[in-house]
């Protein structure tokens, strides 16, 4: 877990640095700095773990961590004193249930981290000019991509599809005209899931309680 987090430091700074190079020349606008469509790369350290709804068909304590990294879209409205907008992402990450003796582990087998869709809203006060403070909520699907239970790793081909929601917070601030970047906390928890085949046949869906904790750095333009 610490290799994952200092990597996901050290990611989040080299873009940190990196983000000035996008900047734009000449004076920052004093309204309106946050409106119109936006685009951007993602990076950061992402948690899955089990959740503690009694109902739920999966129950294990076990848990995975992992790089999570992708690209997002959006679209803001700017009011002067306040932002609205719509959102949207579609990530990776390098989490991975090891193959330790318990094959149970996250309650899904030995699984691995796979795409990740999400797509929202977001709401925000400007702490200045150029500084947003926001709120963001939405709909999330992940993957999971269940590997081999002999130990040598190989896909199997299956994977389970869960469905949740999504709430965060973050900064965002302009780096010049068109310019930015951010950080972010997400909290995601999945509620419904089901086991899909090569063949494209699936079971029913069933209850699950699997939550996931995100803390990411990013960087994007304004056009």
């Amino acid at each position: 877990m610490r290799k994952f987090v200092l990597s996901a430091a050290a990611s989040a700074l080299a873009l940190g640095i990196a983000a000035p190079a996008f900047a734009q020349d000449g004076p920052l606008p004093e309204e309106g700095n946050f409106s119109g469509p936006r685009a951007g790369i993602i990076l950061g350290y992402d948690r899955m773990q089990p959740g503690n709804v009694p109902n739920s068909d999966i129950d294990n304590r076990n848990s995975a961590d992992g790089l999570t990294y992708g690209g997002d879209i959006g679209y803001d409205i700017d009011t002067g004193r306040a932002v609205f907008g719509v959102e949207g992402e579609v990530t990776g990450s390098t989490a991975k249930v090891t193959n330790r003796a318990a094959a149970n582990a996250l309650g899904y087998g030995r699984v691995k981290a796979g795409r990740d869709l999400y797509a929202g809203v977001r709401a925000g006060i400007k702490l200045a000019p150029q500084s947003l403070l926001y709120a963001k909520a939405g709909y999330t699907n992940q993957r999971l991509d269940l590997v081999a239970g002999a130990g040598d790793g190989t896909e199997t081909g299956n994977h389970y599809n869960l469905d949740g929601y999504r709430v965060g917070a973050g900064f965002e601030q302009s780096l010049g005209r068109k310019a930015y970047a951010k950080v972010e906390y997400r909290y995601s928890n999945y509620g419904r899931a089901r086991l899909e085949f090569p063949n494209g046949a699936n079971t029913d869906n069933f209850g699950v309680d699997t939550d996931r904790h995100q803390v990411v750095a990013g960087v994007g333009v304004r056009f």
